[in-house]
């Protein structure tokens, strides 16, 4: 568990250092999208990651592992605007957004934590298509949940699916960038 925490930590940073870098640049224009808006873009990123590893080959030059960083990144920000009020102004100072970025990433960290407890670090022997996989069926039922208005019956609602969607994505850059 020490291993995973350490490898956890390094790559989560690696996320965040280019979340802080993206908000320098552009602000937090990413604040005017509605948590569904954001479910698109990583569905595109989920979907390009699928079509790589079925085609063993890719046409644009981007590394697919950035595509799991963008995950990771996107699903923190919907994570934010979840718990944002539609009044609270779009452009946020960048230490503000990144004090938002670290709460959740801190509680889905702690998830993180939980669940490797419970499962006993199975992700370790899954392939990172698997995960790639997983990434997609919750976004599908993110994209369920949202054409429903946010109703659920038994299930857990949108909050949970993003959160396990950046604990896979930084699972999967764990396996694609670490020896085990």
């Amino acid at each position: 568990m020490e291993k995973t925490l350490e490898q956890y930590d390094l790559v989560l940073n690696s996320c965040r250092a280019l979340f802080v870098k993206k908000t320098l640049d552009y602000g937090t224009s990413w604040r005017i999208f509605r948590p569904s808006s954001l479910t698109d873009p990583l569905f595109i990123k989920a979907k390009r990651l699928r079509t790589i590893q079925e085609l063993g080959q890719q046409k644009v030059a981007d590394k697919p592992e950035d595509e799991f960083v963008g995950l990771v990144n996107y699903s923190l920000m919907a994570l934010i605007q979840l718990q944002m009020s539609a009044e609270t102004d779009l452009e946020l100072s960048a230490e503000r957004a990144n004090a938002l970025y670290d709460e959740q990433a801190t509680k889905v960290r702690e998830l993180m934590l939980a669940k490797n407890h419970d499962y006993g670090e199975a992700w370790r022997d899954m392939r990172v298509s698997s995960l790639t996989d997983l990434i997609l069926a919750k976004l599908l039922r993110i994209k369920q949940i949202e054409d429903n208005d946010g109703r659920v019956s038994v299930s857990e609602g949108v909050e949970g699916n993003y959160a396990d969607i950046v604990n896979y994505s930084i699972f999967a850059l764990i396996l694609v960038n670490y020896k085990l």
